[in-house]
């Protein structure tokens, strides 16, 4: 739908991301002020850009398996710690250079995706979450006890290089996260658009239409997990060297059901959502910890206890909220702003 007015002329127009030249001022304006905003950006703001652009990378994935597949994940934070052990071991350990190294480990971390879910694959649903909630733990614990992953020390990173510049702070590392992030969205959002992302919509909806249509539920949810896991490789890469140090803490399970959250927050089967869901997620979670000591000197009696589970019970209410009252997610509310902007003058 375009605004009231205007009309494409030719196909190629008509199937494009952006379509208007208002569309494209506001994108090139949008890029303007996200590539320079480290001259002029507070330190904490740059530092929490580059967690939520990481953070973006890693629930893109969990959407093309969760929103658009079908496939339920609590896997996502394990696959983050094989792309940035695999990083960090390729850069640290065999001198690797990180350009070679971050596509390597999406690609490992894809790997192991498909051997530990082939064998999940064939179940779905509830049971299928079970089957990656167990990957989590045999990963975790495979980290814990090989010598090469640094065991229960961890490994220090090595920071990116390119023609002997380092890039070793927030500033450095924020020019590489963010246009890595924005180059996987725009991955992302294509692939949605082609042929396997419709089979991916189609298992979705209905796997048993699917399979009768000719769809291969069990190729295309292989695929589905592959580029899943690549996704969480990539976002594990950039976490390890930006801390420039990985440990198997690093990567919880909690953080697992805070990237589920962030998909029904923003909306199953949306791109866009899932940056509405990152934000208002991650924005929610630095809300409590700024929260959390105010609350405990105002109320003394209650102990450091409930401040502390301040943050868990916030994202739980949000989370039963959204299901109740908005379980399309912000990307809902997005759709119906512009299709009322498209339509103005003629609210009918």
């Amino acid at each position: 739908m375009l605004p009231c007015g205007t009309f494409n002329q030719d196909y190629g127009r008509d199937t494009a991301v952006i379509r208007t030249r208002l569309q494209w001022i506001i994108t090139i304006l949008a890029l303007v002020v996200l590539f320079t905003f480290p001259l002029y950006g507070d330190q904490y703001l740059i530092g929490l850009i580059n967690k939520m652009s990481i953070t973006i990378v890693a629930v893109l994935g969990l959407q093309l398996m969760m929103g658009y597949c079908g496939l339920i994940s609590f896997g996502q934070v394990a696959f983050m710690a094989i792309g940035a052990f695999t990083s960090a071991i390729l850069t640290g350990t065999y001198n690797w250079p990180f350009w070679l190294a971050l596509p390597v480990s999406g690609i490992v971390a894809g790997v192991v995706g498909i051997a530990g879910g082939t064998p999940a694959l064939r179940i779905k649903g509830f049971y299928l979450a079970i089957a990656t909630l167990a990957i989590h733990y045999i990963v975790a614990w495979l980290i814990i006890h090989l010598k090469i992953t640094g065991g229960v020390v961890g490994l220090h990173v090595p920071p990116p290089t390119a023609f002997g510049f380092a890039f070793d702070s927030d500033e450095t590392m924020y020019y590489i996260i963010v246009p890595v992030m924005l180059l996987m969205t725009y991955f992302a959002k294509n692939l949605a658009r082609t042929r396997v992302g419709r089979a991916f919509v189609a298992i979705r909806d209905n796997d048993l239409a699917a399979s009768v249509m000719g769809v291969s539920l069990f190729r295309y949810k292989l695929v589905a997990f592959f580029i899943g896991c690549f996704f969480a490789g990539i976002a594990g890469s950039l976490f390890a060297h930006w801390m420039m140090f990985v440990h198997v803490e690093q990567f919880p399970l909690t953080d697992a059901v805070f990237y589920i959250g962030m998909v029904i927050v923003g909306g199953l089967g949306t791109i866009v959502g899932v940056f509405f869901g990152t934000v208002f997620i991650s924005l929610l979670i630095e809300a409590v910890t700024f929260a959390s000591p105010t609350l405990t000197g105002w109320f003394p009696a209650m102990g450091i206890a409930p401040a502390a589970a301040l943050g868990t019970s916030a994202f739980g209410v949000i989370i039963v909220l959204f299901l109740i009252f908005e379980p399309r997610g912000l990307a809902h509310r997005w759709a119906i702003f512009k299709a009322s902007y498209r339509l103005f003058p003629f609210a009918y």
